[in-house]
C-alpha cells in the first residue's frame, strides 16, 4: 500500500467549524452557560473602555466650545496681615496691553452680605459671595444667562444683581417671568432687583455661588475700595504659556508673589483624569470575569471529552488522527469563546452607548475595545481548549471504545 492511500485527510475550515459546533449543538443550555462568563467579561470591559471614552469626548467638546485659553490671576490673603493685596483697579486693563491678550475682565469680593428679605435675621445672611463685576465679564469666562439680562454699562450703576445659578437655588429665584415684578434681595442694607441668572459657568465655578453686582453700584452702597481681587484673561492658545508667565507681574507688579495665576481648563482635565482612575479597578473586575468565563469554558471542555469518549474512540477507529482530535476540541472551545466574545462586544457596546445618551454624552466606543474584545476571547478559547483537547487526543480508540 502506497503512503498516499494511508495519508490522512486534512480538514477543511469549514469541516473545523462543523466540528466545533458539534458541542453547541448537542448541549445548547451547557454552551450558553458556558459562554455567558466570557460574555460578562468583555461586556464589561467594553463598557469601562467606552464610558471613560464617551465622558473625555464630552469634555473636549466641551472646552474646546468653552475655550482652554482662559487665565485667572487670583490675589491672595497675606498670611501675616490677613488682608487682600491692593491690585490696581484697572489691572485688567493693564492685562489687556499684553500682545496675545485677546479679551480680560475683572471682579471683586465686595465682602458684603445677602439675605433673601429683610425679615431674615442679620446674624443669618445666605454665606453666597457678593461680587462686584465688570459689564464684560461673560464673554471672558465664556459664560451665558439662563434667564433675563445681564450689567451693561447703563445698569452698573443700578441697584440691580445678576445670580450665579447656584446662588439663585439658594435664595430660591431660579427664574424671571416675563410681565410679573422682578424679584428683589436685601443686599447690604438696601434692595437690590434681581436682572438675571447665570447657567453654570464650568471654567468659573466661584461665579455659580455668587451675587453679581456693577461695579459702580459696590462703590455707591457697598463700600467697595475698587481693588479687584480675580482678573480673567483670554490670550492665544499658542501665547498662552508665555502670557501666563508675565502676567502676575503685569497685574501686580508691586509684588507679583501676592498673585496666583491658573488654568481653569486644567482643573477640569485633572477632574477628567481623576475620575478615569476608577477604569482601573473595573478593568481588574472585568480581567476576573474573563478568568472566570475561561475556567468555566475548560470546565466544560473537559467534561465534553469525557462524556464522548465512544465518539473520539470511533472517529480514531476510522482514521481520525490525534491532530484532527485536538484541533476538533481546540474548534469548539474557540467558538464558544467568540460566541460569548461577539455577545459580549454587543451587549457592552449597547451599555456604553446607553449609558452615554442618559449623560448627554457623544457615544464612543473606541474600535480597539471591540477588537480587543473578540481577540481575548480568541485567546481565552485557545488557553481553555488546550488541556482538554490534549486529554482527548491522548485516547487510543480501544481505550476510548471500551468506556462505560
Amino acid at each position: 500500500m502506497s503512503d498516499a492511500t494511508t495519508r490522512p485527510v486534512r480538514l477543511s475550515l469549514v469541516d473545523l467549524v462543523g466540528l466545533g459546533l458539534v458541542g453547541p449543538r448537542t448541549r445548547p443550555l451547557r454552551a450558553v452557560l458556558a459562554a455567558l462568563g466570557i460574555a460578562i467579561g468583555i461586556a464589561t470591559m467594553v463598557v469601562v473602555v467606552g464610558i471613560p471614552a464617551s465622558s473625555q469626548r464630552a469634555l473636549d467638546h466641551q472646552l474646546s466650545a468653552l475655550g482652554t485659553n482662559l487665565l485667572r490671576a487670583q490675589a491672595v490673603y497675606d498670611q501675616r496681615t490677613q488682608t487682600l493685596p491692593p491690585v490696581p483697579e484697572d489691572a485688567a486693563a493693564m492685562a489687556a496691553r499684553i500682545g496675545p491678550v485677546q479679551r480680560t475682565s475683572a471682579v471683586a469680593n465686595t465682602h458684603a452680605k445677602v439675605w433673601r428679605s429683610d425679615r431674615i435675621p442679620a446674624e443669618q445672611p445666605s454665606g453666597l459671595t457678593v461680587l462686584a463685576a465688570r459689564a464684560d465679564l461673560l464673554p471672558a469666562v465664556g459664560a451665558r444667562l439662563a434667564a433675563g439680562h445681564y450689567l451693561t454699562a447703563g445698569t452698573s450703576a443700578l441697584p440691580v444683581a445678576v445670580l450665579g445659578d447656584k446662588a439663585a437655588t439658594r435664595l430660591g429665584i431660579t427664574e424671571l417671568r416675563r410681565g410679573e415684578p422682578a424679584p428683589t434681595i436685601w443686599l447690604g442694607d438696601r434692595w437690590f432687583t434681581v436682572i438675571g441668572v447665570l447657567a453654570p459657568v464650568p471654567l468659573a465655578p466661584d461665579l455659580e455661588r455668587s451675587v453679581l453686582v456693577g461695579w459702580s453700584a459696590a462703590r455707591t452702597w457697598l463700600g467697595f475700595d475698587g481693588h479687584p481681587t480675580v482678573v480673567y484673561v483670554r490670550a492665544q492658545e499658542s501665547q498662552l504659556e508665555a502670557v501666563r508667565e508675565v502676567l502676575a507681574a503685569t497685574v501686580f507688579a508691586e509684588n507679583p508673589g501676592r498673585i496666583v495665576v491658573s488654568r481653569p481648563s486644567d482643573a477640569l482635565a485633572a477632574k477628567r483624569i481623576a475620575e478615569t482612575t476608577f477604569s482601573g479597578l473595573f478593568l481588574g473586575l472585568a480581567g476576573v470575569a474573563l478568568l472566570v468565563g475561561g475556567v468555566g469554558v475548560a470546565n466544560t471542555m473537559v467534561i465534553s471529552a469525557l462524556e464522548r469518549k465512544r465518539e473520539i474512540g470511533l472517529r480514531r477507529a476510522l482514521g481520525a488522527t490525534r491532530g484532527q482530535v485536538r484541533v476538533q476540541f481546540l474548534t469548539e472551545s474557540v467558538v464558544l469563546c467568540l460566541l460569548g466574545g461577539l455577545f459580549g462586544v454587543t451587549a457592552g457596546v449597547l451599555g456604553a452607548a446607553s449609558y452615554a445618551a442618559s449623560r448627554d454624552w457623544p457615544a464612543t466606543v473606541p474600535p480597539v475595545a471591540a477588537l480587543g474584545g473578540v481577540g481575548s476571547a480568541l485567546v481565552i478559547g485557545v488557553l481553555a481548549g488546550l488541556y482538554p483537547a490534549i486529554r482527548a487526543a491522548r485516547l487510543t480508540p480501544t481505550e476510548a471504545l471500551a468506556a462505560p
